[in-house]
């Protein structure tokens, strides 16, 4: 069996092998994936775990969910989605989710950045 840290390294390897000008390409992950499978290396599942993983890290990182208590106007949105791209880079995926347990005020989450400015969370943080 191949250690957890030659196929820590082997997945990274891999995946490094994936990008393509900075950006994830599905065709070579699903080449990636598919010979993995076929081929059965020594240690194959672990490699294959720590791939996905870093996969899924890569897919979250270019994904950003915005929430708000209430749907925004689209001037609101386009102000919102522009800020996010000055800090994140133009290639990011928006999703927009209306959350009125949020009471005011907006939630962003980029991978595993998350910028809170609702009033449930400003509620929630005051002192009992």
């Amino acid at each position: 069996m191949r250690s957890p840290r030659e196929a820590r390294k082997t997945a990274r390897s891999l995946f490094r092998g994936c990008l393509t000008a900075g950006r994830l390409d599905a065709s070579r992950v699903r080449a990636v994936t598919d010979t993995v499978a076929t081929e059965q290396p020594r240690g194959h599942l672990a490699i294959l775990q720590v791939f996905a993983r870093l996969v899924r890290l890569e897919l979250e990182r270019r994904h950003a969910v915005i929430e708000s208590a209430t749907p925004l106007s689209e001037s609101a949105m386009k102000e919102v989605r522009d800020e996010i791209t000055r800090s994140h880079g133009g290639d990011l995926t928006f999703e927009t989710v209306v959350r009125p347990d949020l009471i005011g005020g907006l939630r962003v989450r980029v991978g595993s950045d998350v910028w809170d400015g609702s009033v449930r969370a400003r509620l929630e943080a005051l002192p009992v």
